[in-house]
């Protein structure tokens, strides 16, 4: 996944994110960059920084949809973030470093799974041996041959009943995993490490708990962990985790628009998103920030800003912050004809989730054409009226015209239920004719 072409990317997103072709393609573009880089000398990729994105569009057009789906088809550290959840240093919530933290540790789960799958026939042998240990009561010191051949032909059987799941009821004793709880990051390495220390002498990782009696498929999972730990080495771990975020992290900064300070504004809040905003700088720029991966580089890392821009506009942004997403993309407002693709196009699209929905009471919903027509007018007309929130709105028309069947399927099982356009006009048209009733309802 993170070598796919621009083309690959693009038509990923097609299946899920219906038009806004323009964002995808820089973004498409802007991860082939990070495949491309790697594959350049180690001098010439120090100065091959990444071109930060800015999208610009109006709530619902799809932009945090274009991140989510990016989120689940990169192997690579990626998350989404909301710039207005964090706050200047010096108020009380999150500073913005603190994204570079939860960006280390997803990349550490990334890394973990992968390791985990490498080594799985290791950790596979390892459950197996523990848990037929504890069925298969050991040997005295100084057995005979032949009881030493009476015990592996025993634990030969055992492997094979455990490996066809015929242990799975059989209740075994073992030692629960003691949880402690790691230092906070944002404290100078050899402060973490000092803590870190503390907190393996008294008690932490891989130190054994009490013993409860579970069942041999509850030990299994309970187990994977434990040999995970074991099997595993930690700090190799950090390293491989460390390595992806500097060099393939991806953070998508949702809600920017709500850190600008707009130069009609009065709002007592200003100085302190300004703050914000200052606080990002350095961050975007490159710098240096505190991990449990150990000291994180972020000059490579991509940031992809979003926001709607509604009360103010980029330029309200610090110009030194604007100069960091020299891409911008905006996105556009969605039509009728887009609407109607939304609903009917993806891979799981509205329709298709409503209908496997009612599939599981029985109920086989249908959508004739017209209906389906009508609900996108309807959801445009809705959004003109009052505040547009794109796709979004879909969710809403969707739920009123379904809500009857839904509540009372459990009583029409092995029906069929038909959605008509004249149903679609007599559930939503008058709604949406009436602005204070759309309001309030749509």
């Amino acid at each position: 996944m993170d070598n796919l072409t621009p083309k690959e990317i693009v038509a990923h997103l097609d299946k899920y994110v219906i038009g806004q072709n323009d964002a995808k393609k820089t973004i498409a573009v802007a991860l082939r960059n990070r495949y491309r880089r790697m594959q350049l000398t180690p001098e010439m990729q120090q100065d091959v920084t990444p071109k930060n994105i800015l999208m610009i569009g109006s709530t619902g057009v799809g932009k945090t949809e274009i991140a989510r789906r990016l989120a689940k088809m990169m192997r690579l550290p990626f998350i989404k973030v909301e710039a207005s959840k964090y706050t200047e240093v010096g108020f009380v919530g999150r500073d913005v470093e603190s994204m570079i933290r939860d960006l280390a540790a997803t990349a550490m789960g990334i890394v973990r799974e992968a390791e985990n799958e490498k080594n799985k026939e290791k950790i596979a042998n390892y459950i197996e041996n523990k848990i037929i240990e504890k069925l298969l009561p050991p040997l005295p010191a100084g057995a005979s041959d032949q009881k030493q051949a009476e015990y592996d032909a025993s634990f030969a059987r055992m492997q094979e009943k455990f490996a066809k799941g015929e242990l799975d009821h059989l209740m075994v004793k073992i030692n629960m995993p003691i949880k402690t709880e790691m230092p906070e990051d944002g404290l100078p390495p050899q402060m973490i490490q000092v803590q870190e220390s503390i907190v393996k002498v008294l008690g932490g990782y891989g130190k054994k708990g009490p013993e409860k009696e579970v069942t041999v498929a509850e030990a299994k999972k309970i187990l994977a962990e434990e040999a995970s730990e074991v099997l595993l080495d930690e700090e190799k771990l950090k390293e491989l985790a460390k390595e992806k975020v500097e060099k393939g992290g991806i953070v998508f900064l949702d809600e920017v628009d709500k850190i600008a300070v707009s130069s009609t504004s009065q709002s007592r809040q200003d100085p302190s998103k300004e703050g914000v905003q200052r606080d990002l700088l350095p961050i975007v720029e490159g710098s240096t920030v505190n991990t449990k991966l150990g000291p994180v580089n972020t000059d490579h890392i991509l940031f992809i800003a979003a926001g709607a821009f509604h009360l103010s506009k980029p330029s309200d942004l610090i110009p030194e912050l604007q100069g960091r997403f020299p891409l911008r993309v905006e996105l556009e407002s969605l039509n009728e004809e887009t609407l109607y693709r939304i609903l009917t196009e993806p891979k799981n699209s509205l329709i298709k989730q409503y209908q496997a929905l009612l599939a599981v009471e029985g109920v086989e919903l249908i959508f004739e054409e017209e209906a389906l027509r009508a609900i996108a007018h309807y959801a445009l007309l809705a959004n003109e009226k009052t505040e547009d929130i794109g796709a979004r709105r879909l969710h809403t028309v969707m739920e009123k015209i379904v809500e009857e069947i839904s509540f009372e399927a459990d009583e029409h099982k092995g029906e069929t239920y038909r959605v008509t356009k004249a149903l679609i006009e007599e559930k939503i048209g008058s709604v949406v004719e009436d602005e204070d009733m759309t309001r309030y309802i749509l």
